[in-house]
C-alpha cells in the first residue's frame, strides 16, 4: 500500500534515482490506542494527523489520548504485571521478547520504509541502523531474562511494576525497543507514549506485540502530545517513567516526580565535541565529521555539533569537510541515494532557522553548499559556521539540526577545557593515532560516551546517557536492566 509519491531533487545528474518500494507496507488510514491487547478508539474521539515532512502529505490518522484513555492503559499494565507477568518463567518471558525480535527482522522492511515515510531520515539509516538495533536490543535482552541475578552477583532482583515510557521522533523505533526490552526483561509491564510527529513505527510495533502473542495488557502503546505525556508521568499508579527528549521536559519530570518515590531515568539533550588532532588519518576524520551531524540531519540528541581542530590542520580539515558537504545528496529520504533526508517538521525546521539567525547576528561566518531544495516539505542545507567563540548560543545550545559549529585549539588542555565548556554531557568524539592522547581525553571530558575515531556506533550492551543536563541514569546493557529492578 502506497502511502508517498514519487519526489524529484536535483542531484546534478551524478545518480538516476532509486526509490524504495512502498508496495509492501501496510498502514492505516486511523489507528485506535493499543491497550490491553487491542486498538481501541479514544474515549474522546479525537484525532491528529501524521504527515511526511518531505511532502507534506498526510499518511494517517491517530488518536491524541486523554486522561481516561491514559487510565485504562495503565490499568491494564497493572492487571498484566499482577495476574500474568510477574508470575510468569523468566525464561517464558524471554520467549515473548525474542519472539518480538524476530518478527521486527522479519518485518524489516517495512518497518524502515515507515520510518523514513513518518519521520523524514534516509532509508539507508532506517534500514540499515534503526531497525536491526532495535531487533539487536530485543534480542540482548531476552537473553538477559532469566539470568537477572547473574547480572547482579550476590542480590536478588524485583520488578518494578508498571513503567511510563515517552519516546522521541528522532529515532521512534529504535527509542522505543530501548525502553520496552529491558523493562520487560526484568518482570515489569509497559505503557508507552511515542513522539507525536512520529508514532507509526510504534503502533506498527504493538502489531508485531499482538502477533507474538504478549499477553494482553503487558505492553501499551498510546499517542498524543505533551498532555498526554504529563499525564502519564503523573498517574499515581506508575512505578518508573523513563523519558527521552528535551532537558526542559526533563527538568519538569524531575520536579513533578520529586518526593514521589517514583524510579526515572532520563536522556536529555546534548551538545557533543568532536575532536580533531593533527595526527588524526584526516580523511577518516573528515568522514566521522558527516555522519556525526549531516547524515542524521543533526537529529541525535549525541551529535558532533561541536567540531574543534588542532590549528596546524584546520585549513586542510575545512577545506575538505567542504567538499564533501558539496558531495552530500538531499533528497527523497525513500531514495537510496539520499544522505540527507528531511527535517521531521515544521516547528523544527523554524527552530532550526531560528538559530542560524541568530549564529549569524553573533557574528558567525556561514557556509553552505549549492543545492536546490523543494519548496514542499521541510527541508534544510547542511550548514558549517566558522568565527565562533564558546559563549556563542550555537555553541552552547542544542539546535537538533544539520548545523556544525567550528572552532580551532593548540593544545589538549585547552580542547578539553572547551569540550566541557557547555551545560551538556553526553557524548563526543576524538581522532588521534595516539592512544596515550585518547586515554587522557576520554579520561578528563565528562561525557558519558566517547568515540575513539569513530563516531555514533551503538550495541545493545553498551549503556548510554550523560552528565549535568544530559540526564540521570543509563540505558542498555547490564546498566539499562538496573534502572528496571529492586535489588534485594
Amino acid at each position: 500500500m502506497s502511502k508517498s509519491k514519487t519526489l524529484k531533487f536535483d542531484t546534478g545528474g551524478a545518480y538516476s534515482p532509486a526509490p524504495e518500494s512502498t508496495d509492501h507496507i501496510q498502514l492505516k488510514d486511523r489507528y485506535g490506542l493499543f491497550i490491553d491487547g487491542n486498538f481501541t478508539p479514544s474515549k474522546a474521539g479525537k484525532y491528529f494527523d501524521t504527515i511526511n515532512p518531505a511532502n507534506e502529505e498526510k499518511i494517517s490518522e491517530v488518536p491524541e489520548a486523554n486522561t481516561k484513555d491514559v487510565d485504562s492503559a495503565v490499568q491494564a499494565a497493572r492487571q498484566a504485571y499482577e495476574k500474568v507477568w510477574s508470575k510468569m518463567k523468566p525464561s517464558e518471558r524471554g520467549k515473548y521478547i525474542f519472539r518480538i525480535a524476530r518478527l521486527i527482522q522479519e518485518r524489516a522492511r517495512e518497518f524502515a520504509v515507515i520510518e523514513s515515510l513518518d519521520g523524514g531520515k534516509p532509508i539507508r539509516e532506517s534500514r540499515d541502523v534503526d531497525i536491526p538495533l532495535a531487533a539487536a536490543h530485543f534480542f540482548y535482552y531476552a537473553g538477559w531474562a532469566d539470568k537477572l541475578d547473574f547480572a547482579f552477583p550476590g542480590c536478588r532482583t524485583k520488578s518494578l511494576g508498571v513503567a511510563g515510557q515517552i519516546i522521541p521522533w528522532n529515532f521512534p523505533l529504535l527509542m522505543a525497543a530501548w525502553k520496552i526490552a529491558p523493562a520487560l526483561a526484568a518482570g515489569n509491564t509497559v505503557v508507552l507514549k511515542p513522539a507525536e510527529t512520529t508514532p507509526l513505527t510504534a503502533l506498527k510495533l504493538a502489531e508485531v506485540i499482538r502477533e507474538a502473542d504478549v499477553p494482553p495488557g503487558v505492553v501499551n502503546i498510546i499517542t498524543g502530545g505533551g498532555e498526554t505525556g504529563k499525564m502519564l508521568v503523573k498517574h499515581p499508579d506508575v512505578n518508573k517513567v523513563a523519558f527521552t527528549g528535551s532537558t526542559e521536559v526533563g527538568k519538569f519530570i524531575m520536579k513533578t516526580l520529586a518526593g514521589s518515590g517514583k524510579r526515572y531515568t532520563l536522556e536529555l539533550g546534548g551538545k557533543a565535541a568532536n575532536i580533531i588532532f593533527e595526527d588524526a588519518a584526516i580523511n577518516q576524520a573528515v568522514e566521522g565529521i558527516v555522519d556525526a551531524i549531516f547524515f542524521n540531519q543533526g537529529h541525535v540528541c549525541c551529535a558532533g555539533s561541536r567540531l574543534y581542530v588542532q590549528e596546524s590542520v584546520a585549513k586542510e580539515v575545512i577545506s575538505k569537510l567542504k567538499d564533501r558537504m558539496n558531495t552530500l545528496v538531499i533528497g527523497d529520504p525513500l531514495d537510496k541515494n539520499t544522505d540527507i533526508g528531511a527535517i521531521n517538521s515544521r516547528m523544527q525546521l523554524e527552530k532550526i532557522c531560528e538559530y542560524v539567525d541568530i549564529g549569524k547576528k553573533e557574528g558567525g561566518s556561514v557556509y553552505q553548499p549549492s543545492c536546490t531544495l523543494p519548496e514542499k516539505g521541510f527541508w534544510y542545507a547542511p550548514t558549517l559556521f566558522a568565527d565562533v567563540s564558546q559563549s556563542h548560543r550555537i555553541v552552547q545550545e542544542e539546535i537538533f539540526g544539520p548545523v556544525l559549529a567550528i572552532q580551532t585549539f593548540r593544545t589538549v588542555d585547552e580542547v578539553i577545557s572547551k569540550a566541557n565548556n557547555t551545560p551538556y554531557g553526553l557524548s563526543g568524539g576524538v581522532w588521534t593515532d595516539k592512544g596515550s592522547k585518547l586515554f587522557k581525553v576520554t579520561k578528563e571530558i565528562r561525557a558519558g560516551v566517547i568515540w575513539a575515531n569513530t563516531f555514533n556506533k551503538f550495541d545493545p550492551s553498551s549503556p548510554f546517557g550523560g552528565y549535568k543536563e544530559s540526564g540521570m541514569g543509563r540505558e542498555g546493557g547490564i546498566d539499562g536492566l538496573h534502572s528496571y529492578v529492586e535489588l534485594v
